[in-house]
């Protein structure tokens, strides 16, 4: 395993020390962000979705909130030309939280569908970056609650960290 790329997932754990032990900010790093590719269960009788994208959270070091954008595209999996569509989802001042391998971002987001706020925008949201022994800092689950979990599903949207800056 490269040990660069260890080296810098390690340093997203340095997210958590900021959210919840603000007072050694010096050491946070300040932005990590992934990729998305996950495939839901049949959630409406017309088959699966895939969902594909990109994510991104940015640190608040004044006070120790975490911003999450994430973008993706979804498209039913057996047919990527049956109602595709994309979603933006911004939660701002999401709230840190250590947890066990690593640490989780709740709030609400805002979502847009295909460029219009979504009928289930202003959702519950939980974003869990977790890893393992060799890794610390490899996967991330996206969580909507309320209403976006019937789009999305209840289960966690599934991605990779990607990059710590």
């Amino acid at each position: 395993m490269d040990i660069t790329f260890v080296r810098r997932s390690c340093r997203v754990g340095l997210i958590v020390l900021a959210g919840v032990l603000v007072s050694i900010p010096a050491l946070a790093q300040t932005r990590a962000e992934g990729l998305i590719h996950h495939y839901t269960e049949d959630l409406d009788g017309n088959g699966p979705w895939q969902i594909v994208g990109e994510w991104s959270l940015t640190l608040n070091p004044a006070n120790g909130t975490v911003d999450l954008l994430a973008i993706f595209s979804m498209a039913r999996s057996e047919n990527p030309n049956r109602s595709p569509h994309t979603h933006h989802i911004s939660m701002p001042g999401g709230q840190v939280a250590a947890i066990a391998n690593g640490f989780r971002i709740s709030g609400t987001a805002v979502i847009a569908n295909n460029g219009n706020v979504a009928p289930f925008s202003n959702s519950p949201v939980s974003v869990d970056i977790t890893g393992g022994n060799s890794v610390g800092f490899s996967n991330v689950n996206v969580t909507f609650g309320g209403a976006a979990a019937a789009h999305f599903g209840a289960e966690p949207v599934r991605g990779v960290v990607r990059l710590e800056q």
